[in-house]
Order: C-alpha cells, then structure tokens, then sequence
C-alpha cells in the first residue's frame, strides 16, 4: 500500500531533523570520520512508529553504531520531538535499521564487470549462493 501524503511529510520533517541530531551526535561523541545518512523514514498508517533506515560509512562500523543509536533511542526521541514540537502532536516510536542497498548496488556492479559470466557459466551461480 502506498503512502498517504501525511505519512511522506512527517517521514520528511523526521528524516531530515534526525540527520542534524545523529551528525551532531556522532560529532560529539568523537567519531571522526564517520558518515550517518538518513536514507529513508517510513511511518505507518496509524503514524505510531516511524521506521528510520541509516547509511553509515564506513561499512563496518555499522552494527556497532545501530546499537548505540539503538540504545540511545529514548534520547534521540526526545531530542526529535522537542525540534517538531511544534509541526506533530505525537512523536512516532523509533526503529532504527542499516540500510544496505548501496552494498547491494555496488556488488551487482561488481559482478557485472566481472569477467566470469554467470549466464554462460551456471556453476558460478551455485558458487555465489554458497558463500
């Protein structure tokens, strides 16, 4: 089901407040070098939980940064809501996910330039599976 115009802009209003909140978070914090993107907010129908989607670079200090902001969450809402206090009534529960579409994008164009072929070679395929 697609979403209601509401739903777009409270993700937008939310997208773009959480992106100053977490920079500044990890800023603060002393994680030069970092880069947290907020690719995506999606909120549901009832607007009661907004589903926060990261970009975090470099990769692989993801899961460690998702479980501070994870755990940090009730203080990221709080900060969130005392900035759109004035635009919603209520503040949407938090969920915080690591959005990995670019890692996807990037292999796919990794296997495209390959010189393996996986349409003339159906091996290949298994190959990829398995690992």
């Amino acid at each position: 089901m697609e979403e209601s115009q509401r739903q777009k802009k409270i993700g937008s209003v939310l997208q773009r407040d959480l992106v100053e909140i977490l920079q500044k978070a990890a800023s603060d914090g002393g994680m030069q070098g970092v880069l947290i993107s907020v690719s995506k907010v999606k909120v549901t129908v009832d607007l009661s939980v907004a589903k926060v989607y990261l970009s975090i670079f470099p990769n692989a200090k993801a899961k460690e940064l998702l479980v501070g902001i994870r755990s940090n969450a009730p203080l990221i809402k709080h900060e969130l809501a005392q900035r759109t206090r004035h635009q919603l009534r209520r503040m949407p529960q938090l969920e915080f996910f690591v959005d990995d579409s670019l890692e996807y994008i990037d292999g796919i164009e990794k296997s495209l330039k390959r010189t393996e072929n996986p349409i003339k070679d159906p091996d290949l395929l298994d190959n990829r599976k398995k690992s």
